[in-house]
């Protein structure tokens, strides 16, 4: 099976150690890693960290990983190359290389001009994660507090996920407060997604979806990309364990079906991998996959959801 996941966090590591190999460096995902596991295809954030904004324009760290993100694609063309549509990754796969698809986590960045969401879309970039912990132009964060976790889209955002559409560009709500949730379901009139993200029911972490969101997502088209973060698998675990995984991913499929269910691992964005060390535990994980769900369930698990969301926003 070929793997499409849809979130990592590798390209800040790297950007902030430009030292370590994109090849074979010391992060949870690198090209040996993606090619000796069977990726098809990587999507690839330029999170736009809490860390850097201290002493940094949002906007000015987007371009610097972007910059290094371009390097590293120019570096390795034999290996990997970008994918802008389904048909792009196909025809990659089809030529033994790796897809990278560029995504951003935050909409920060966007500070209230549309033309920034216009200016990333050509820069390359195919997936907007609107929120992250904190309040932006477009909207609101998850949140503990009710009242805040009930707050929508602001007008803005509106036009943000509209254009978004227009475009071309998956809409991502992972991270987003539930009443922006079902304001992205209102007024996008494309599949959208949540690409690393857990169940509520098995996980009462704010970040997870409830069963109804995870209705929604699948009654619209779009799909959940889990992610390997222990705090979302299990209260009080230490250690992400594959028995957690599929357990999230048996719960998915019940409630949002299996063609809205995906992998989004949040590699080198979480603090311990657990039983799957680095990109090479999707073996296992799939190993064990098998005892639970058929092989065609699993390959849309893996990869068919993914480019079918891709043709149905991005296009073919």
């Amino acid at each position: 099976m070929r793997i499409i996941d849809m979130h990592c966090d590798t390209l800040i590591e790297g950007w902030r150690h430009p030292e370590r190999s994109f090849f074979d460096g010391e992060t949870s995902i690198n090209l040996k890693l993606l090619k000796e596991n069977d990726s098809m295809a990587q999507f690839f954030a330029m999170y736009l960290s809490r860390q850097e904004m201290e002493t940094m324009d949002p906007y000015d760290i987007l371009k610097g990983i972007y910059r290094y993100y371009t390097k590293q694609i120019e570096t390795y063309p034999d290996i990997i190359r970008p994918a802008f549509s389904a048909r792009d990754i196909r025809r990659n796969r089809d030529a033994g290389l790796l897809s990278a698809v560029l995504t951003v986590e935050d909409g920060v960045f966007i500070d209230g001009k549309m033309e920034r969401v216009e200016e990333v879309y050509d820069m390359g970039v195919r997936l907007l994660t609107l929120m992250w912990g904190y309040e932006n132009s477009v909207g609101y964060p998850c949140s503990d507090d009710p009242e805040i976790h009930q707050k929508g889209l602001k007008a803005f955002g509106i036009e943000v996920v509209e254009r978004m559409n227009e475009l071309g560009m998956i809409v991502d709500v992972s991270h987003m407060s539930e009443g922006g949730f079902y304001d992205v379901a209102k007024y996008s009139k494309k599949p959208f997604v949540a690409s690393h993200s857990c169940a509520r029911a098995l996980c009462n972490n704010k970040r997870n979806l409830t069963d109804e969101q995870l209705r929604t997502l699948g009654n619209c088209g779009g799909m959940v990309g889990i992610n390997f973060e222990c705090s979302f698998l299990r209260e009080g675990s230490e250690h992400a364990t594959i028995e957690q995984i599929i357990g999230h991913l048996l719960h998915m499929r019940d409630k949002a079906g299996i063609e809205a269910i995906g992998f989004g691992s949040d590699f080198d964005g979480i603090d311990d991998n657990g039983e799957l060390v680095n990109y090479s535990g999707f073996g296992r994980l799939l190993a064990e996959m098998e005892k639970k769900f058929s092989d065609d369930e699993i390959e849309k698990i893996c990869s068919l959801n993914a480019l079918r969301v891709i043709k149905d926003v991005v296009g073919e």
